[in-house]
């Protein structure tokens, strides 16, 4: 190369690549309800639909099975996995511990230019919750949630939550379905928010602890009886 010539563009974030989109595209259905729960995954019908080879079509689904999606069955082979209350508890415990942890840490340590980065994420969510496609308000959140743990220095906590983000995103999809949007959930949020910016560990655990309690229960009155569609409170 001469001197004289430009250097290359640095590529700051690398392209998706097939398999990445037929995941997302797949994890995006069964979150979606497009694929029932026990409903098998046959091979050929996805292969025909997303026009992508057997062998992508395998390596999602096992890549799905490692996130909780799918499981796989003696004789029937890959099923969306069934989600029910004592699984969905142990995720709520999770998402307790760690995220109360991370924000009471975001609370202590969060630097100067931390506080914009939040508004903006907050934000976000506020202008999710009005739109039609749920997938954009999981996107919003999920976003706030990994602020907050980047912030704090928990980067193996935040590694632990992505692995349970497929099931976490799918009891908010359930429950999106059938729930009015009256903003509970946006201002156990905002109390998060408030909390942490205030430097106030305490109130950042406490406003933690009030927001997962109240979406598990919003999950369990759901998942208890989820042919009734009660109209109860959307959490986040």
């Amino acid at each position: 190369m001469k001197s004289s010539e430009p250097p290359l563009q640095k590529i700051d974030k690398a392209p998706q690549t097939l398999r990445d989109i037929v995941q997302d595209r797949l994890r995006e259905a069964i979150i979606d309800g497009r694929f029932a729960p026990g409903q098998r995954l046959v091979e050929r019908p996805l292969c025909d639909q997303l026009g992508v080879s057997r062998t992508v079509i395998r390596e999602t689904i096992r890549f799905l099975e490692a996130e909780g999606l799918v499981e796989i069955l003696p004789n029937r082979g890959p099923v969306v996995s069934t989600l029910d209350w004592a699984q969905a508890k142990q995720i709520y415990d999770v998402r307790l511990l760690l995220e109360g942890a991370a924000a009471a840490t975001c609370a202590q340590r969060h630097g100067q230019n931390f506080a914009p980065e939040l508004d903006r994420a907050l934000n976000a969510v506020k202008t999710a919750m009005g739109d039609t496609e749920w997938a954009n308000l999981l996107l919003a959140t999920t976003r706030f949630y990994e602020l907050i743990f980047k912030e704090a220095g928990h980067i193996v906590a935040w590694e632990i939550v992505q692995r349970l983000n497929g099931r976490i995103s799918r009891l908010r999809a359930l429950t999106l379905s059938t729930r009015s949007r009256d903003g509970k959930g946006l201002k156990q949020l905002t109390a998060i928010h408030d909390a942490i910016l205030s430097r106030d560990p305490n109130a950042a655990r406490q406003a933690v602890e009030t927001h997962i309690t109240a979406a598990a229960t919003a999950a369990q009155g759901f998942l208890k009886d989820a042919k009734a569609g009660l109209g109860k409170d959307l959490q986040l």
